[in-house]
């Protein structure tokens, strides 16, 4: 009991960002997705949703992860600002009816890092769920300077047939200095594709068009790296 105490103790003052993403769970959640016992001196923001994802009743966990591992990261000069160049660590736990908490899967090639040689762009993502268990990833890039368009996209996961399937797909871009933006929806349950296209600083009505996608099998999740520039 002792010894499970204290191993207890040195794990939330390792992780205190990790410990507070476990709360309502049990300690079972780290350290798999800092990549192992070789990665407990490694801090982590943490982008966590709850969900029920194979609808079962029980809360699941989605958690995207930022290691702040500092090999890759690196401190401009001018204002101390820290550039973290580490790769984002996607990974999905099933509640279990004892309360604890089961890895389903570890993706850490799928949720794209900033790149070392272009500091003046970042990835902006974000994380969802809905009311059944749908998973939603959006993934946008913001340059500070360099380049006109804001592109942004918005995977929509499934969990069906024993894994998550990428089941539609929302992506477009606007123009800073004209206003011309395009929105893409894609469903590929029912094969159809939106596309609507405005100006941002005019008021006008937008133009829809609708077209039929070819049928093909769905993609699973970690089968590719999602990208803001996806079409």
């Amino acid at each position: 009991m002792i010894r499970k105490l204290l191993t207890a103790a040195f794990c939330v003052a390792m992780f205190s960002t990790a410990a507070n993403a476990q709360k309502g769970f049990a300690s079972n959640l780290f350290p798999e997705i800092w990549g192992g016992e070789q990665s407990l001196n490694i801090d982590s923001d943490l982008d966590k949703v709850e969900g029920d994802f194979n609808q079962d009743g029980i809360k699941d966990l989605v958690v995207i992860a930022l290691p702040k591992d500092p090999l890759h990261m690196r401190t401009r000069e001018e204002d101390g600002y820290v550039y973290n160049f580490n790769k984002r660590v996607l990974a999905i736990y099933f509640g279990q009816s004892d309360g604890k908490l089961k890895r389903f899967k570890e993706y850490n090639n799928t949720i794209p890092g900033d790149d070392e040689e272009n500091e003046n762009c970042s990835h902006e993502i974000d994380l969802t769920v809905n009311a059944k268990g749908v998973i939603r990833i959006a993934v946008g890039v913001f340059c500070s300077a360099g380049g006109t368009e804001v592109p942004k996209t918005e995977y929509v996961f499934r969990y069906q047939n024993s894994d998550f399937f990428l089941i539609g797909k929302d992506y477009g871009s606007f123009s800073r200095y004209s206003g011309e933006a395009t929105k893409v929806s894609e469903n590929y349950l029912t094969h159809k594709k939106q596309t609507i296209t405005y100006n941002m600083f005019e008021e006008g009505e937008e133009n829809e068009k609708w077209t039929k996608l070819p049928v093909t099998p769905l993609q699973k999740l970690g089968a590719k790296l999602l990208s803001a520039f996806d079409e």
